[in-house]
């Protein structure tokens, strides 16, 4: 059982990784060598960006792959999320409605390039593990507002990914240590502007 989540909310989560795992056999969501320890590694690793963001707003998860942290959003804020995930693989993004209907969730699934979208005004912006943050600070630009929350997992070379970034964006950089990686950070970006 994950801890700190109800158990409906429990089962949903089950449900998903019972789905990811299924369909990893067919194509790479996420790390076969990560799967025994899925709860721990993954879910709980996107529920500390549910515990750091805000309460309410429409969360957009860029390059959602296998649904993390996006569809473990979802399934935490529910029913009162409203959550879009954006994946340009079409195979990826046909696993993502797939557990949208069998978890009969309310999350909007965009099939297309981060690129190519027109702005979508959200509240809060994740991504996991899908680029720089320089280019993450770009599109939080692009698809957020004056008052957007970034919120970007990053690894061991969090600090030299922030330092890359100041040289084209100022930003409030707020550093959340990850309880699940060591020396791991979440960033969480707020007051973004291009220098």
């Amino acid at each position: 059982m994950i801890n700190g989540v109800s158990r409906e909310t429990n089962s949903l989560l089950r449900r998903y990784e019972n789905l990811l795992k299924r369909w990893n056999e067919r194509i790479n969501l996420v790390s076969s060598q990560t799967l025994d320890e899925f709860s721990h590694r993954h879910v709980n690793d996107c529920l500390q960006l549910n515990s750091i963001a805000p309460s309410q707003g429409t969360w957009l998860d860029l390059g959602s792959g296998g649904g993390l942290p996006g569809l473990v959003i979802a399934i935490a804020r529910r029913p009162q999320s409203n959550v879009v995930l954006v994946e340009s693989d079409h195979r990826k993004a046909a696993f993502l409605k797939t557990v949208r209907r069998e978890l009969e969730l309310d999350v909007q699934i965009i099939v297309a390039r981060i690129e190519a979208l027109d702005p979508l005004g959200a509240d809060i912006i994740s991504a996991r593990a899908l680029a720089p943050l320089e280019k993450l600070l770009e599109y939080q630009c692009r698809h957020g507002h004056g008052q957007t929350v970034g919120l970007y997992p990053k690894g061991r070379t969090w600090e030299a990914d922030a330092l890359a970034a100041e040289k084209e964006w100022a930003y409030d950089l707020k550093l959340h240590p990850s309880l699940m990686e060591k020396d791991s950070m979440i960033l969480e970006v707020q007051n973004l502007a291009r220098l």
